[in-house]
């Protein structure tokens, strides 16, 4: 009864853990016997036992976690449970996971037993061991009388349903029937589990009855060195004269327990390897009927009904100690998770971005999901979507609410559009902390003395005081002159860059005390560390920096983390999100990550700034076109949010204004309006300008059965030889790069740097600045500066009127043309008469 259980990796499963709880001798003693067998039959074992002061909730975490390993298929919990502290043995041995209940004593196990699914439960060992020997026997069970004495549901209850469903006429007896003797006569098959020392007499017997004694007693007797012998419940001297067939004990039934106990263990082992495939998650996805006419994008999330957290996070792989529930469809999951996973190779990486979108967006979200949805639902492929959070702005705007459209969303809507996680709180709450801190100190540093200064900021301790931050005056102003609600946007924008470029929670905890938020008079950087909050707001955000959990109508798993908005910062989904997904998809998998805007934003970002922080380098880039978006940017009329779409954007218009040749993508989505030769223009220019394929999707009415096509094409591209480069040196002089991304991504002749950007090129060389990423500030509604210049512009200089230093994000932002960063006008334009030198 061997098994050698190797998986298509190679590597060999651990099939069989016993829990202890304490350090019981008999307990040792049954333990050593489970384990020699394990390794007498090449099942490698393992023993967990825990001290006798465990708590409930250690010992259920210790059984959790042995459930959700995927190399044991066999758990032991040994009874009885040596612990000072009250333990619930039934909630702790059901607390195992049924299909690893090789011991049979869970309630789903004896549910199934009691309704006769012998099939499909595992039978406690002990039992099965009795009907095995009673086969032996040659004797049959069915249409025999049967009698059990003992009903634990160890022995009694389940030997009585074995017997049961194999046929016999079964009478349970136990020690207070008052006819035992007689009920024992009647027998042909007699099953003990009593527990009291050879309480059946010989003479009670039928003769010729197949007796089992599953008694383990211990009675005195003189003539053993410890002064005790073992005894069944059976009279053993007096019953083999009558019985045709008795076990003895020991060496009965006790060999014959631990021999079913391995049966059930490879049983196991076998039923998991017969579902299993490495690197496959086994998991269940929602079938699509889309309606037409279509729905509302409410009314359709509404007729879902998501997944429960807990199962979509066991079907992706993570464990449960690694999930954070907020309620019963979203969660947090911790950072713990990717310290797991660390060694296991990472999946397909793809990027989806757009062309220039119009005021309403270009479809890279919903595009976004229907592809993770397309290759998971459809295509069979572990597969995981990245993108980021919902801003205010586009719920309560002319966007509308939620993550995605149509068949393509993530559900709950309202729980996404909403709170979520809170993540968007936490850094409310942290940039109001700044901004409460620094009028605190501009307050304090304009009405008080030194002295009073120097006291306030030291805090006292057991022996004395110790000063926090920098005890001396900044000589702060109120750096940035602009109302706090302005400030708190500017530091809040920064500080969601920050989490959304951290690689773990001191990543974050650093950058967040580099973060630069005030100026001295003589324009001195002040940080957050120099005011000594940093570990407060490391404190505030330290939930935020896990990625939300949630899921599409598909049911595919989606995580939903963090906004930094791509027209003033990168306008990525987070690095850890997109980490974390590539670990669970494993190596034949894809993660479908967002960049946000325009490609000449968003994903010149994505590359540059995101992924030089993470080390990850795409293997498939997927650039979202509309047909309406290329109409407008080939001459249509305006798009006015919240207005009717023009008449033209429902008409066809075959021309070749209809798709730039400078536009390089691999899907677009379509709707009802656009026709068939529009469609196949656009494949055309698409291909004509270099794509590897063009594909037509229609996944936001069909959802990811609408994006197959797509899915197939990203397959085969990710296959392709290709290689990454970044679009500039980080050694570059400032202005070069900013020129090189102005040229290279937008089409401009040059740029022209005016008098404040120049001053700020200087500066951040001399502080040794010039080495960081460059993080373009501009419109997303346009390849220029200027909004209204549709299509692709040529002929023009690119304005940067001022730049920007990011430092706990660790970019450069140039100030492109007007667009504004939420705080007017940055501090340095307000230090009046402030020199280089005098910094």
């Amino acid at each position: 009864m061997g098994l050698n259980c190797v998986s298509a990796q190679g590597w060999l499963y651990r099939t069989v853990c016993v829990f202890q709880v304490g350090d019981r001798d008999d307990s040792n003693l049954y333990i050593s016997m489970k384990l020699k067998a394990a390794a007498e039959v090449t099942l490698l074992h393992q023993s967990l036992t825990t001290t006798l002061k465990p708590w409930p909730a250690q010992v259920l975490r210790r059984i959790v976690e042995v459930n959700e390993n995927l190399e044991v298929h066999g758990l032991i919990v040994q009874l009885p449970l040596d612990s000072i502290n009250p333990m619930d043995t039934e909630k702790v041995t059901n607390a195992v996971a049924p299909e690893k209940d090789v011991d049979g004593l869970t309630s789903i196990n004896a549910g199934k037993l009691s309704r006769g699914d012998l099939g499909d439960c595992f039978i406690p060992c002990t039992p099965k061991g009795c009907m095995k020997l009673i086969s032996q026997t040659g004797t049959s069970v069915a249409g025999k009388n049967a009698v059990v004495i003992g009903r634990s549901k160890i022995v009694g209850a389940p030997m009585h349903d074995l017997l049961l469903w194999s046929h016999a006429t079964v009478t349970t007896c136990h020690s207070k029937t008052t006819d035992l003797a007689a009920q024992v006569g009647r027998a042909d098959i007699l099953v003990v589990g009593a527990g009291k020392a050879e309480m059946v007499k010989g003479e009670w017997l039928k003769e010729g009855a197949v007796v089992i004694d599953c008694g383990i007693n211990h009675i005195p007797d003189d003539s053993k060195a410890n002064g005790m012998r073992v005894v069944g419940d059976v009279h053993y001297p007096s019953a083999k004269e009558k019985a045709g067939f008795i076990t003895p004990v020991p060496g009965g039934v006790g060999p014959m327990t631990v021999a079913m106990l391995m049966e059930n263990t490879v049983q196991s082992a076998k039923r998991f390897l017969k579902t299993y495939q490495p690197g496959k998650w086994n998991i269940s996805y929602a079938k699509l009927k889309p309606q037409k006419p279509q729905p509302s994008d409410v009314a359709i999330a509404h007729s879902f009904t998501p997944k429960t957290i807990g199962r979509l996070a066991r079907e992706v792989g993570l464990f449960s100690e690694e999930v954070e529930p907020y309620g019963t469809t979203r969660a947090k999951v911790r950072l713990e998770a990717l310290n797991r996973l660390k060694t296991q190779p990472n999946g397909k990486y793809l990027v989806v971005t757009g062309i220039t979108p119009t005021p309403l967006g270009e479809g890279t979200t919903t595009t976004t999901l229907g592809l993770a949805q397309a290759l998971g639902a459809h295509l069979h492929v572990n597969s995981f979507a990245c993108v980021r959070q919902p801003s205010r702005g586009s719920n309560f705007g002319v966007k509308g609410g939620a993550v995605g459209g149509g068949y393509c969303q993530v559900i709950p809507m309202e729980e996404v559009s909403l709170h979520l996680t809170s993540d968007i709180q936490a850094v409310m709450a942290a940039s109001s902390l700044v901004v409460d801190t620094i009028n605190a100190r501009v307050l304090c540093e304009s009405t008080q003395s030194d002295k009073v200064i120097q006291n306030i900021i030291l805090v006292p301790i057991l022996f004395g005081s110790r000063p926090i931050g920098i005890f001396a005056r900044f000589y702060l102003i109120n750096s940035f002159q602009t109302p706090s609600k302005q400030l708190s946007g500017y530091v809040a924008s920064e500080m969601m860059a920050v989490l959304a470029l951290s690689t773990s929670l001191g990543d974050m905890t650093r950058r967040l005390a580099r973060v630069v938020v005030a100026y001295s008079r003589k324009g001195k950087p002040v940080t957050t560390e120099d005011l000594g909050i940093s570990g407060v707001l490391a404190t505030l955000m330290r939930d935020a920096v896990k990625p939300s959990l949630m899921q599409t109508m598909e049911g595919t798993p989606v995580f939903v983390h963090t906004c930094p908005l791509s027209d003033i910062a990168q306008g990525n989904s987070s690095i850890l999100a997109d980490q974390i997904a590539l670990k669970l998809v494993g190596p034949e998998g894809f993660v479908v990550t967002e960049a946000e805007g325009g490609a000449e934003l968003g994903m010149e970002k994505f590359f540059d700034i995101k992924c030089r922080s993470s080390g990850l380098h795409p293997d498939v880039v997927v650039m979202v076109a509309s047909v309406p978006a290329l109409k407008m940017h080939g001459g249509g009329p305006a798009v006015t949010a919240g207005s009717a779409m023009p008449k033209e954007y429902s008409a066809e218009v075959i021309s070749p204004c209809l798709a730039s040749d400078s536009l390089v993508y691999l899907s677009f989505d379509y709707n009802s309006t656009d026709t068939d030769a529009e469609l196949g223009l656009v494949c055309e220019q698409a291909k004509l300008a270099g794509a590897l394929e063009a594909v037509p999707c229609s996944h936001w009415a069909e959802g990811g059965a609408g994006a197959v096509a797509l899915g197939q094409a990203v397959q085969r591209a990710a296959e392709t030889p290709h290689q990454m480069n970044f679009l500039y040196d980080l050694e570059m002089p400032i202005d070069d790069k900013i020129r090189v991304i102005a040229k290279s991504m937008y089409g401009a002749d040059d740029v022209e740097l005016l008098p404040q950007a120049q001053k700020k090129v200087a500066l951040f060389s001399k502080q040794g600045l010039g080495n960081l990423p460059i993080c373009m500030a501009k419109t997303h509604l346009s390849l220029s500066h200027d909004p209204e210049r549709k299509g692709v512009p040529t002929g023009f200089t690119l304005p940067i009127r001022d730049i920007h230093a990011n430092l706990g994000a660790g970019f450069l932002y140039p100030l492109v043309g007007t667009v504004s960063t939420g705080a007017v006008t940055h501090s340095y334009e307000l230090l009046t008469g402030v020199t280089e030198s005098g910094l």
